[in-house]
């Protein structure tokens, strides 16, 4: 359990009072706090509607989440610990703190000043501490974990008032293929600015260590390809070579047009791989990596709805491996042999769906329920969202990303651009060649396309 207790206001505070009023109104249930950067603004929203973090609350709690780290992630810690050594001198002497943590949040190892450190245990910041977002709230280490690039978060912008006399920046070090995170180097100083350059530092780091994860995600590809090309030919099933997120690097002509990507052309960058945005795949391959992790020799099957398809496909699941490392699997279609995949496999493990959306209106953050919205549409690096309040940009940049949060409340992808409201489609239109496009039940009675890849599952969806 969380040590709780009431703290009287800080004293101290690094911002001025504008962003103490915003989080006092914020923690008190008023949702506008304009004066409050977008990426903090978010954040607090995250840690109240959906962590519910007590924002009193005084001390970290004991890390109880255990990853099975893999050889590779082991080097990633090895190398943040000596770049945090390496600068733990220069760090301390400015009062500072360097901190590792794992993809938990949780506190590996830190280094610097012995008079910080020892105030920073008051809170629990020193190893084996959980400082994820839903543990703590918004701060440096934990808010790295949820956002791209390095992350700096002064005084009132931490979610927990006992925080606000600190500054903490971090960066995650991400997996190159999933975009998981594998591990936040942190710094952090108590009532005092951190130095101009340390987002510059942090950004620097990550790039140098994400590099060598880059050459194994090239080599991982080609082994998945040769992988691939021996087990065609000795087989004529339709067949696909996926890596442990279930994204696709190489595939024949049949599996291709199941999973809508590139016939037989490996993805021009191994750590880009081809998405087919199938859910059931994607939690098919990551059940096959825990149960490979302990049986090196263990097939599986099950069934799922695959592209162009009215009815479920099956599949069976072999996994690959390099230098006993598991680096995907090969997918055959049509295939049933191997244990049979639990159905409900991968529920207990899906992040908890929104119960609203957040967009931005200039500096303004707005919460929109669910049925406010009628479409995501992907355009270059942004995700815009129809809504009842008009176009508003959302808060998520990756339309990848808003389809698994909302695949299960209602919304269905039908186009690479497009994630509709199956419940605002007022009318289904098609076209000469039996093309469909979808007519919403907003003002203007946008149309959005299918494309041909999702026509089936739009089928499917509205019963038609």
């Amino acid at each position: 359990m969380r040590h709780v207790r009431r703290l009287e206001p800080s004293s101290a505070n690094l911002d001025s009072g504008t962003v103490l009023a915003a989080w006092e109104r914020f923690v008190q249930g008023v949702d506008q706090v304009p004066d409050v950067r977008p990426l903090v603004a978010i954040s607090w929203h995250r840690c109240r509607e959906q962590y519910r973090v007590d924002p009193h609350l005084t001390e970290a709690p004991v890390a109880v989440a255990e990853l099975e780290h893999t050889p590779e992630h082991d080097v990633v810690f090895a190398e943040l610990g000596f770049r945090a050594a390496s600068v733990a001198h220069e760090v301390g002497s400015l009062g500072g703190v360097v901190t590792v943590t794992d993809a938990t949040g949780r506190i590996l190892a830190e280094w610097g000043d012995q008079a910080t450190l020892a105030r920073a245990g008051e809170s629990n910041l020193a190893p084996w501490f959980c400082w994820s977002e839903c543990a703590v709230g918004t701060n440096g280490m934990g808010t790295a974990l949820e956002a791209h690039g390095p992350v700096r978060i002064r005084g009132a912008e931490h979610w927990c008032q006992a925080l606000h006399d600190w500054v903490g920046a971090g960066i995650a070090v991400r997996d190159v293929v999933t975009r998981e995170p594998i591990a936040v180097l942190g710094v952090c100083r108590w009532r005092s600015p951190l130095p101009a350059a340390t987002e510059s530092w942090l950004a620097n780091a990550a790039t140098m260590i994400q590099c060598p994860l880059k050459r194994h995600a090239r080599d991982s590809g080609a082994e998945l390809v040769a992988a691939y090309t021996q087990a065609r030919a000795h087989s004529g099933a339709a067949l696909a070579a996926v890596d442990t997120a279930g994204k696709v690097v190489i595939a024949d002509d049949m599996a291709s047009e199941l999973l809508g990507v590139p016939a037989c052309t490996p993805a021009v960058d191994p750590t880009l791989r081809w998405n087919p945005g199938l859910p059931e795949l994607i939690t098919a391959a990551r059940y096959a990596a825990r149960q490979a992790a302990h049986n090196p020799d263990w097939i599986g099957s099950t069934q799922i709805f695959a592209h162009l398809a009215d009815e479920p496909t099956s599949i069976s699941i072999r996994p690959v491996f390099s230098f006993g490392r598991l680096i995907g699997n090969l997918v055959s279609f049509g295939a049933s042999g191997g244990a049979q995949l639990p159905q409900a496999e991968g529920a207990a493990h899906l992040r908890a769906q929104p119960r609203r959306l957040v967009a931005m209106r200039d500096n303004r953050m707005v919460l929109l329920r669910l049925p406010e919205v009628s479409f995501a549409e992907s355009q270059g690096n942004d995700v815009w969202l129809s809504t009842d309040q008009g176009r508003l940009r959302a808060a998520s940049m990756s339309l990848d990303k808003l389809e698994g949060e909302l695949a299960d409340v209602g919304f269905l992808r039908v186009h690479r651009r497009y994630v509709v409201n199956l419940s605002r489609i007022r009318e289904i239109e098609r076209g000469l060649k039996g093309e469909l496009s979808l007519v919403m039940d907003d003002r203007a009675k946008e149309m959005v396309p299918v494309s041909r890849r999702h026509a089936a599952a739009v089928r499917r969806a509205l019963d038609i």
